[in-house]
Parts: C-alpha cells; structure tokens; sequence
C-alpha cells in the first residue's frame, strides 16, 4: 500500500569518515562513488593537517591550456605527469578535489578522519561500501547551533516538477516543511484564473502530454515539466468552462458561473475571497515552520507565526464587521487583533536593543505589518484583472472575426487567418503574464509568511570513478567501474 511522502525534508545524519591514512585515498574514492555524503570543506592548515603540501594535480590543471569537461576520479593513484602528458584534464580534476579533501583530513596518529552530512536511510548502506577498504562511517551528533543541509524528496514526477517553483524562490530551511506541492497546486489554480479560456487551456493540456512522451525532441529536457503544465492547462479549460470562454466568447460553450467582462466586481470579490483564504493557509504553514524552529515561542511572539495570524484574521473580521455593519463582531475583531499586536510587539521588542530605540523600531515593524497585510489582500485581486484582460482580448479577436466573416466570402480567409493569429498571440501574451504574475503572488504574498530563513542545499560529492589502475605510462583505463551503483538523482 502506497504512503504518501512526509512535507518535510530528508532526515540528515552527522557522520565521520573515518579510516587509517594509508587507506583514506581508497576509502574517499569510495565516498565519492557513492555519492551520498556532503564531506565539510576544510578550514585550513592546523594542528593535525597533513604535513606534506597538496594541490600537485590542481597546479597541473591551471597549467593546462584546455578546460575539463568534467572531474573523474581514478580508482588507483595515477601518475600525475603521464596524466598531464595525455591531456586527461578531467582525471587531474577529479584528482584535484580528491587532494582537496585529502589535505582537510584531521589525523591522529596512524588515523584520518573527515566530517560531513548523509542521509540517515544511507548511512548504513553508505558504510558497508567503505568497510572492503578498511574505512567507516560513523554517526554523530548533531552540533548546536548548526542547522544540517537540506535534501528536498525527490520521488514521484509531480514532486519533481514542483520543487522547482521552491528551488527558484531560495533553500528550504531544514527544519522547515516542504511545500513543493501545495505550492504548486495553489501556482497553477492562480493561473488557471487568469488564464480561463477552454480552448487556450486544452491547449496547453495537449503540450504537457506531449512533453510527457519526449515529443517534439527539442523540448526534452523540459519533459519533467509536464505535470505543472497539465495542471495548469486543467485549471485553464475549468476555468475557462466557469466563464464561458472557448478561444474568446464564441458561444460554444456557455458561461456556468459569470462572464469576466459583464460581472467584473463578482470576479474581482472571488478573487480576492481565494486570496485570504490562501494567506490563511500560508499564516499555518508559517505557525508549523516557527514551531519547528524555535519551538513554542518562536511560534507564538513572530509576525509570521500564531501573533501574526491573530492580527490578521482580527482584521479580517473587523473588515467583515464594518461591511455587515455589526458593531459587536467589529469589536471582538479588534479584541484579536489587539491580541495579536501585543504577543507581536513582546517578540520583536526581545530581539531589539531596547530603549527607546527599540519601541520606535517596533512601532514601524508594527505599522508595515498590518500595511502589509491589506495590501497582500488586496494584490490576489490581480487574478481577476488579468483574467479580465484575457477575456477582453478575446473578445477583441472574436469581433474583429466576426466582422470580417460578415463582410463577404472573400474576407472568410481573412478572418480565418485573424482568428488564428489573434489567438496564438493571446495565448503567448497571456501565458507570460498569467505566469508571472502567479509567480509574483506564491513568492511575496505567500512564501513571505512561510519561509523566515534561507537553508543550505545538501551538495554530496559524487564523481564517476575509472577502474584499471595505471595503463599505458600511468593514464588510468577509460572503463567506469562494474561495481558502481546506478546514482539515483538526489
């Protein structure tokens, strides 16, 4: 039975590489095999750095007159100048990062040992592979005060395709949740508003299912794309269907909920409405995220957290109070959000210096908070204007087909090339904009209370490895291992 994926990054394992320094080359070559452990970069010289100087092969390689095409690593010590000879650059570079490595060892005696992050599921798997080679991989605790790298779950194509819309807004912190999903469901819902035209819809549904099946060949190494543009070529014909809009308002289909141009405030009020119900959502993310950062105050004190979404939905419903005309829910709004301003004005006063100084600084935090969040409200209505300037230019290019058609037989060519010309460049004009601006909204509207802190990406060092020893004058064999493991994408 299938389970779905925890919305949390990759458990991180604190490890030492740990062998004798007669093996440590061995056992590196290993690590870098495997390709699963991120290996510390090393601080420089001290006590227990090794004595004789590296860098050989990286001072060959900036000798060099050509660029390598990539870092390849030899399974045995090759003979740097035979290397240097052959022009096997991507040998001396592979060489270089296993010297760089080397010379960050911190040795005891007739022992080396090296620290760095892996995930916990390969540690054990990761250790067997050094154990042949006389090295281990131990775990260790994780030091205070320092957040492990972050490895976001990989698996499944929908996953994939939506951890880049995270990826592009910055490093999900480690003990962050991960909302590769939900964002991207909530991305191409947004575009499907301003992008609702059934057939403009259908046909971004027909591209994604062709770069599903690698088709046309150019675009195949966008083929991991294709789940975020069938979404969004779903939500597209949906909305499009809601409207009534099928390559503009050709009668085919008729409007099941409102048309954009004729019912612009009803659009505008849902627009908005989805807005706060997202900033609701991302105020609960942003609590989780505080939590899992600093535990219950860290939660309770920030403006992103339990004070911050007090304030707002005091707000909000003080804003419904006033437009319902209720003055008993107007003041229990207020009652909230004077709550939410006291628990946030205790949080940012803790982190100030104090003083006098310190109020003033609060008092503006304060103020761009509660602007903030009108004016975050008030921004989602760009999903309804946008969907009204694809509706207009539709029916700009339906009217001028229409009356071309009118005007004779020999203007039906006209309008036919009209037509579809007129719609190709609604629906690039469009998509850009819809796009952007979706964009625009996940990142600053709603990331902004999800994400108080940038993480740092789990970077394992993985290189191919050649098997064969010295051959021909030392140049190692060309043939990778048999032994290798196939690298699943991290």
């Amino acid at each position: 039975m299938l389970r779905p994926e925890p919305m949390v990054p990759v458990r991180m394992r604190r490890v030492a590489i740990v062998a004798p320094c007669a093996a440590l080359r061995d056992v590196l070559v290993r690590v870098a095999e495997a390709g699963r452990v991120e290996i510390d970069s090393a601080d420089g010289g001290g006590a227990h750095a090794p004595r004789t100087a590296p860098g050989s092969a990286t001072r060959r390689l900036r000798a060099a007159r050509t660029e390598p095409g990539g870092a390849v690593l030899s399974a045995a010590p090759p003979d740097l100048d035979a290397l240097e000879r052959a022009g096997r650059t991507d040998l001396l570079a592979g060489e270089a990062q296993l010297e760089e490595r080397l010379g960050g060892a911190v040795r005891q005696g007739a022992v080396a040992a090296l620290a760095g992050w892996c995930p916990a599921a390969d540690v054990s798997a990761t250790a067997e592979r050094l154990a042949p080679a006389g090295g281990s991989l131990v775990p260790l605790r994780t030091p205070r005060g320092v957040d492990p790298p972050t490895l976001l779950r990989g698996t499944g194509a929908v996953r994939r395709s939506f951890a880049g819309l995270v990826r592009t807004y910055g490093t999900v912190p480690y003990a962050d949740l991960d909302p590769s999903v939900p964002a991207g469901v909530v991305y191409v819902v947004m575009f499907g508003v301003m992008f609702g035209d059934a057939g403009h819809g259908a046909l971004l549904l027909l591209a994604g299912l062709s770069l599903r099946l690698g088709r046309p060949r150019r675009a195949r190494p966008l083929r991991g794309l294709w789940p975020f543009v069938v979404g969004a070529g779903v939500t597209s014909t949906l909305a499009g269907v809601a409207y009534g809009e099928f390559f503009g308002p050709t009668g085919v289909l008729p409007a099941l909920w409102l048309n954009p141009l004729h019912d612009p405030l009803r659009l505008m009020a849902a627009a908005v409405g989805l807005g706060a119900v997202l900033l609701a959502v991302a105020y609960g993310a942003g609590i989780v995220n505080r939590w899992r950062e600093g535990g219950p105050s860290g939660a309770l004190y920030a403006l992103s957290g339990v004070a911050g979404a007090m304030l707002y939905l005091g707000l909000a419903v003080m804003g419904g109070a006033l437009w319902l005309s209720r003055a008993g829910v107007l003041f229990a709004g207020a009652t909230i959000a004077g709550a939410g301003l006291v628990l946030a004005s205790w949080g940012l006063f803790a982190v100030t210096g104090g003083g006098p100084g310190g109020v003033v600084q609060v008092g503006v935090q304060l103020f761009d908070g509660v602007l903030r969040i009108g004016s975050n409200v008030v921004s989602f209505a760009r999903l309804a204007a946008f969907g009204l300037t694809h509706a207009a230019l539709g029916a700009i290019v339906w009217q001028g087909t229409t009356a071309l058609a009118s005007a004779g037989q020999a203007a039906l060519v006209a309008a036919a090339v009209l037509f579809v010309v007129g719609n190709a460049l609604a629906f690039a004009l469009e998509a850009l904009v819809a796009g952007v601006q979706a964009l625009r909204l996940e990142f600053y509207e709603l990331f902004s209370r999800v994400f108080e802190a940038q993480g740092r990406p789990f970077r394992p060092w993985r290189l191919p490895v050649l098997d064969g020893g010295p051959n021909g004058g030392g140049v190692a064999a060309t043939a990778p291992r048999r032994d290798a493991p196939d690298k699943e994408a991290l």
